[in-house]
């Protein structure tokens, strides 16, 4: 089960603050290390997904801003349009 990215981050700070405690030993530190290293790659793979998904939502926002508010819609449109005839 993946954990949340509060939970990795927490992890990770965790690692951080063993890793320079003067007492962990080497063989500690080496796989430390790795799980540091492991959690620090998902966490940038979550960052660049969060992201993508705002640049996404702000380009989307920003079309929609462009638009006027209250513009006709295509069935208002052709409503008028049969009423005219």
């Amino acid at each position: 089960m993946k954990k949340g990215f509060e939970s990795q981050l927490n992890r990770l700070e965790e690692i951080v603050a063993k890793l320079e405690e003067e007492q962990t030993d080497l063989d500690a530190s080496v796989k430390l290390f790795e799980e540091g290293i492991a959690l620090s790659k998902e966490l940038t793979e979550k960052l660049q997904e969060v992201k993508f998904k705002v640049t996404a939502l702000k380009k989307k926002g920003q079309q929609l801003l462009s638009e006027p508010f209250d513009a006709p819609t295509e069935t208002s449109t052709e409503t008028d349009k049969s009423d005219g005839e």
